[in-house]
């Protein structure tokens, strides 16, 4: 009998142990894009939330966490940044999603907003903290010219906010925020917003969508794959300068779903021709509507987002129009900027119709965005011809 006892007692410390496991190991696995995120967070210091926001708790917060063993779990972000080849833009995501596993945003946004502070200076960024009112606002050292976002600049280094878009209607120029100083060592790196390349997502993730023009009396039809996670990776990117806008690609799928067509269609014409095929592609594939009603703020679509979205405007229309000229040409092109509209020009061997001259070289107008008439290469809109215009991107191949 005093077998049995041992054996029920064996199996009782098994069992409580197994739970004591249970409860004490935390481990973050989550899947990202096309990998599983996968790292041990056991000895990572859990803060308690606190009821006021101070710059005292804040140092409190990090002396707590910096004293744990933080490491294994930013190396575990590094190493899949690494392997995944992840931009500044998409690591901060992994960051916000792994911040969200620690500590619930919807729980406490103050300690949600700790850990990704904390996460990012320990990965090397020079991120910095400053205080609102009861507002924790968190910035970034970005050297790019970036134009939505407050900012704040200190020994001529520039700071972007990265979670403005969590207090909407604040004017940070009313209620001015108070940087909190901490010194983080190794926290010297910038941080950039240049999404150079797109992930590689999960083909299951994609859906299709039915896109159709007509060109020359002849209708096109396209069925085109795109991923809805698209939204959530540019849900909150800034308006950033031309040159870092039009070069967003598409990513795999789409780019496998939509460019091999295209390159069909205008395989049989010539360059000319090719390029007034894509010009009306981007006019009559999509439905138009203007930032202001269509989100209330200016908001640049990157290409495969225009492919995505129900309605766009002209920056979206430039921005996809200049993608599949230089996939599918590399011709040079020049973004013009008017006051209330932006369009492109395109060097051919020969120039088509009043020519812009820019630095020596003629560009012939490609308007990519619907007008009132529907207007060839070479022509720009009557209400445009005495408008002062800049050139604010240049492409050569």
């Amino acid at each position: 009998m005093s077998r049995y006892i041992k054996m029920l007692f064996a199996c009782l410390l098994l069992l409580s142990t197994t739970n004591l496991c249970a409860q004490s190991a935390r481990r973050i696995c989550f899947a990202f894009y096309d990998g599983t995120f996968n790292a041990d967070a056991d000895t990572l210091v859990i803060v308690d939330p606190t009821p006021d926001l101070s710059a005292k708790n804040i140092k409190n917060f990090y002396d707590n966490v910096d004293a744990g063993y933080y490491k294994p779990l930013v190396s575990a972000l590094l190493s899949y940044k690494q392997d995944h080849q992840l931009n500044d833009w998409l690591y901060y995501q992994l960051v916000r999603k792994t911040a969200q596993h620690i500590s619930p945003k919807e729980k406490n946004y103050s300690r949600y907003t700790l850990y990704k502070w904390f996460l990012m200076v320990k990965s090397g960024y020079d991120a910095r903290l400053a205080l609102a009112g009861k507002k924790i606002i968190f910035y970034v050292y970005n050297n790019e010219d970036v134009s939505d976002i407050p900012s704040y600049t200190v020994n001529d280094k520039k700071y972007m906010c990265l979670n403005i878009h969590d207090y909407p209607g604040t004017d940070l120029t009313i209620q001015p925020a108070i940087p909190v100083d901490i010194n983080v060592p190794g926290a010297i790196n910038s941080f950039s917003y240049k999404v150079m390349s797109m992930p590689d997502f999960t083909p299951a993730d994609y859906v299709e969508k039915d896109l159709q023009f007509t060109y020359q009396h002849k209708a096109y039809y396209f069925r085109i794959k795109l991923n809805p996670l698209i939204d959530s990776i540019f849900r909150n990117y800034p308006v950033v300068d031309f040159e870092s806008y039009f070069n967003i690609p598409l990513s795999k799928e789409t780019y496998g779903s939509l460019i091999p067509l295209l390159k069909k269609n205008v395989s049989g014409m010539n360059i000319k021709k090719g390029v007034d095929y894509l010009m009306h592609f981007t006019r009559y594939a999509f439905l138009y509507e203007n930032d202001d009603m269509n989100f209330g703020r200016e908001k640049r679509l990157s290409p495969e987002e225009t492919l995505f979205a129900q309605y766009s405007d002209c920056d979206d229309r430039a921005a996809l129009f200049f993608y599949l000229v230089k996939e599918i040409y590399n011709l040079p092109m020049i973004a013009v900027l008017y006051p209330t509209h932006i369009t492109m020009a395109v060097q051919f061997d020969k120039p088509v119709g009043k020519p812009l001259l820019y630095k020596g070289k003629a560009y012939s107008f490609c308007e990519p965005t619907p007008q009132l008439h529907d207007l060839r290469i070479g022509q720009i809109s009557a209400s445009l011809k005495q408008v002062p215009y800049k050139v604010v991107y240049e492409y050569n191949p």
